[in-house]
């Protein structure tokens, strides 16, 4: 299994959020998710200012098998988008935890921080998920 960063939370749908030093959180996909997609071709972000709710389709990665729609794991504003991607799509394939995250989000719900999950829950489902 890959190698699953214990200080951020995840998804059930392969969606990883880091909690930032402001308040705000970083969000991208897994490993997991980018290992089963393969190479990225194609990285649509949402807009800076946009205002998205937990669960809600809010960016789409697009690899050479296949288009995926990205969740966003809590309900905020967008306050960044990270360019790079957009420019560069294969940075999600080589570091999907450092340069490859996808946007960041001021929450605006904090209970929803209590449904995510933690790296050894995320591990067994992704474990579950690769059989």
């Amino acid at each position: 299994m890959s190698d699953i960063p214990t200080q951020i939370k995840y998804t059930k749908s392969h969606e990883w959020v880091e909690t930032l030093e402001d308040g705000n959180v970083r969000i991208g996909i897994t490993d997991h998710a980018q290992d089963l997609l393969g190479d990225m071709v194609f990285v649509e972000l949402p807009e800076v200012g946009d205002e998205i709710s937990a669960g809600e389709e809010c960016a789409v990665v697009e690899s050479v098998k296949a288009a995926s729609d990205v969740y966003s794991p809590l309900s905020g504003e967008v306050t960044a988008v990270n360019e790079t991607v957009a420019e560069a799509p294969e940075t999600v394939n080589q570091s999907p935890y450092e340069n490859g995250w996808l946007f960041e989000l001021k929450p605006s719900v904090n209970t929803e921080f209590d449904d995510l999950l933690d790296a050894d829950t995320y591990n067994k489902l992704a474990e579950e998920d690769s059989h």
